[in-house]
């Protein structure tokens, strides 16, 4: 197919016909009898042409370019047409370059499809696109690159002005869609007006963007905008540039604010909840020649109707906190920036700064209303700050970590609660639960309540993470070194209920040798795992970890590793795993690297665990889980039967007194044993503490005496009204065996009082010798002071408590 292209003289338009930047020329462009690969058609030119190729939109594009030159001769004010017609299918970029004077303005309007601005290197989703420059003094300025279907109206701008309209072959467009006329002196850059009659939100770029705004320039968006709807402002991506004089800034021109203009920095919050038109100009300043920077500003204003709640402020009382910030939020802040597509969230202290994000610090009451159709989206991150630099002042304190109910109160979903525990190097930090208690998160023991604590111990060298832990568990303390932070993380919207027994306490304590000590009364009703700190990644080189496990007294406690070896090797050092009950004369298991670790073991007491690591090989980490649970304590066989036994001795001394007294009734004067509780029954404790000889030591016998003889004369003279006195000893001058007495049983010995001389005091029952004790018989008729007799007769002893024949005929 032949194209005929007649351009009139009078038009000033100029139309080239050339290859796609980067093709080769498979395709040309024939003319009569000349091959060629680009054709300008000039101003009075009538050309007919060819191609060589039935797809030359692969390979050619066209532009056309207008002059218009209204500094010297009137202006072609009105509706722009695309001119030549009958141009091939090709991509086409129409040019109008405007000669104008500074001292009169250009207003290029828009017809219905008004205009959308896009960041460089974006493209419009139907490939038409509009490039605006400004032309002064041979200076040109890029306003903006802009794409069909936006808010944007008018521009109007000061000088000349370079517009492009970009079309694609495949798109029939017949008109380019806006108009130029002609407006007094705007005085200075450009105005954009913008018109933002529904809920939308838009983003716009100071010329130039993102290069550098012109020196000391001035420019203004307008921004339309019925007075039932609500606009705020954010900047989302400014720089700065270095100025000698005057000082960048942002200038608002609000209808019924009292001090119009109101000036803000681009580092300000910028207003908000604007009702109705505004006006918002950006302003330079001379800059530093030698190193003058870059201004620059992306932004964003998004319109919306007003919430209902809009009206209803929130208290937040944090004046009689200290060291802590709460920051509102959107959910994802701050690594996830809203899409400026999505509903807008806004958190205000005050009808006119609201922003996405709002921090608040202690020591001040707030105010705050929300801005915000959705409350769900928005999430609260707190931090607060403890220090302690002397240990004298703060070591007896007790702090709460619990969340304020300043906080709690707000209808807004606590994301994450951080306490900065910081101390000096010998001070350090005990964290308990008295009534929860805390449940290591581990993946035999998952945490499912409704938030976690994630505790780490930080210190410029090295960084442990102790683990997550979860209210509901067996861990009463956790003792830890240098500087922690405890952060709080919820997971649903159950934290609010949960949060009110609230136990976490923290207080600051002495220096402990271990990186970490945990104290542990395990559940018995349930199996606790245990695992070191920095799971997966291991313990660092060198780091001790203990666990004290109380185990009840009627109770005993099993104790299992999950693996049979630690799994590493050691580089320097060695590592070692330590168990001990704690209990005098306890024996300590002991464990190396290369060696099994302990099997499965009941422990009778309270015990430790000790892991300390020392520098393992490459690709080697040390981690290791335990688990414990607690059980009654059983009696072993031979206590039972040793019990049995026992019972059974008791059982025939218990006939053999009866039958005693069976035949003492028989005689006038029955007889007693009466236990002399005035000696020293113990083994002496130093050399001459125990005076008397073997011979004469009274501390083995107990006296056999008439009843009536020892307490008749007492009922005589009291006539029954005084009891009888009990316990009384009476001399025995019968013989002395040659071995030492042993001590009565304990039961036996609880109402005997200790000797009021101090070298007399009784040595530990386990030092004394197990030597019976004899019992001297009264004969019948026997007076109990015939002792000289007996002192002179050496023989036997061991003469039994019962003769022979007092056995057979008490047995009969």
């Amino acid at each position: 197919a032949s194209f005929t292209i007649s351009l009139h003289k009078a038009d000033n338009t100029t139309a080239t016909i050339k290859l796609r930047p980067g093709l080769q020329a498979n395709c040309r462009i024939r003319m009569k009898y000349v091959i060629m690969s680009e054709l300008k058609i000039k101003p009075g030119d009538n050309v007919t042409f060819t191609f060589t190729c039935g797809t030359p939109e692969k390979y050619f594009i066209t532009e056309i370019q207008k002059n218009i030159d209204c500094v010297s001769g009137p202006c072609p004010f009105g509706d722009v047409h695309l001119y030549p017609p009958g141009l091939p299918r090709l991509n086409r970029t129409y040019i109008w370059d405007v000669k104008a004077s500074t001292k009169a303005g250009l207003e290029l309007k828009f017809s219905t499809s008004w205009l959308r601005q896009i960041e460089p290197g974006e493209t419009c989703p139907d490939a038409v696109s509009y490039n605006i420059n400004s032309s002064i003094d041979n200076a040109t300025v890029s306003i903006g690159t802009f794409c069909r279907n936006g808010s944007v109206s008018r521009i109007k701008l000061l000088g000349g002005v370079v517009m492009s309209l970009h079309l694609p072959w495949h798109l029939p467009l017949t008109t380019s869609g806006f108009n130029i006329a002609s407006r007094a002196s705007i005085k200075r850059l450009c105005i954009i007006e913008s018109v933002l009659n529904r809920e939308s939100s838009i983003t716009l770029m100071s010329p130039n963007y993102p290069l550098g705004f012109p020196e000391d320039e001035l420019m203004t968006w307008q921004f339309v905008i019925p007075p039932n709807l609500r606009a705020s402002v954010f900047f989302h991506n400014y720089s700065l540039s270095n100025c000698e004089r005057k000082e960048e800034r942002v200038e608002y021109y609000i209808p019924g604010s009292p001090s119009n203009p109101e000036v803000f920095k681009l580092s300000d919050s910028q207003p908000a909840n604007i009702a109705g038109t505004f006006n918002m100009s950006l302003q330079g300043c001379d800059q530093d020649a030698q190193n003058p920077g870059i201004l620059r500003l992306l932004f964003q204003v998004v319109v919306q109707h007003p919430q209902v709640d809009e009206n209803v402020t929130h208290l937040v009382d944090l004046s009689k906190e200290k060291n802590m910030t709460v920051t509102i939020h959107v959910e994802g802040w701050p690594s996830r920036t809203p899409l400026m597509s999505e509903p807008i969230c806004l958190i205000c202290k005050d009808p006119r700064t609201c922003d996405r994000a709002l921090t608040l610090t202690s020591g001040a009451v707030y105010r705050i209303s929300f801005l915000c159709k959705d409350l769900s989206q928005l999430r609260i991150t707190a931090e607060k700050g403890i220090g302690c630099m002397d240990i004298r002042w703060c070591q007896k304190k007790i702090y709460s970590l619990s969340v304020p109910k300043a906080i709690t109160r707000l209808p807004i979903r606590l994301h994450k609660f951080i306490w900065k525990l910081l101390a000096t190097d010998m001070i350090n930090v005990e964290i308990t639960s008295p009534s929860l208690k805390l449940q290591q998160h581990v993946p035999e023991q998952r945490c499912n309540t409704s938030y976690s604590y994630s505790i780490v111990s930080a210190t410029p060298e090295t960084e442990l993470n102790v683990g997550v832990f979860c209210p509901g568990g067996s861990i009463e303390k956790i003792q830890m070194r240098n500087n922690i932070t405890i952060s709080l993380k919820t997971f649903g919207k159950g934290f609010i209920n949960e949060s009110i027994p609230q136990d976490l306490k923290m207080s600051f304590v002495p220096h402990i040798k271990d990186e970490c000590i945990f104290t542990v009364s395990p559940n018995p009703k349930a199996k606790v795992y245990l695992q070191t700190p920095n799971s997966p990644f291991g313990l660092p080189p060198y780091v001790s970890i203990s666990w004290f496990i109380t185990v009840p007294s009627k109770q005993t406690a099993r104790l299992k590793f999950s693996k049979d070896r630690m799994g590493i090797a050691c580089e320097t050092g060695r590592a070692f795993v330590n168990i001990k009950e704690e209990t005098p004369g306890a024996e300590e298991i002991v464990r190396r690297e290369d060696e099994l670790l302990p099997q499965p073991r009941n422990m009778l007491h309270s015990f430790w665990v000790n892991v300390s690591n020392c520098r393992p090989v490459d690709k080697t980490q040390l981690t290791l889980q335990f688990w414990v649970t607690l059980a009654d304590k059983q009696l072993d066989l031979g206590i039972i039967l040793a019990v049995v036994a026992g019972a059974g001795v008791l059982t025939v001394i218990g006939l053999t007194v009866c039958c005693v007294k069976k035949k003492k009734k028989k005689t006038q004067n029955p007889m007693v044993g009466v236990y002399n509780d005035n000696v020293n029954t113990q083994m002496p404790g130093r050399k001459g503490s125990f005076r008397k000889g073997r011979q004469n030591n009274e501390s083995h016998v107990y006296a056999v005496i008439d009843d009536a003889v020892v307490y008749g004369h007492l009922l005589k003279e009291s006539n029954g009204s005084v009891s009888p006195e009990v316990d009384v000893y009476r001399p025995f001058d019968g013989p002395i065996g040659s071995m030492p007495p042993s001590p009565p049983p304990f039961s036996f010995r609880k109402d005997i009082k200790r000797s009021s001389n101090p070298e007399e005091e009784p040595l530990p029952l386990m030092d004394i010798d197990q030597d019976n004790y004899t019992f001297a018989h009264q004969k019948s008729g026997q007076s109990e002071d015939s002792g000289d007799a007996n002192k002179k007769d050496k023989g036997d002893t061991s003469v039994p408590l019962l003769e022979n024949k007092e056995w057979d005929g008490s047995v009969e």
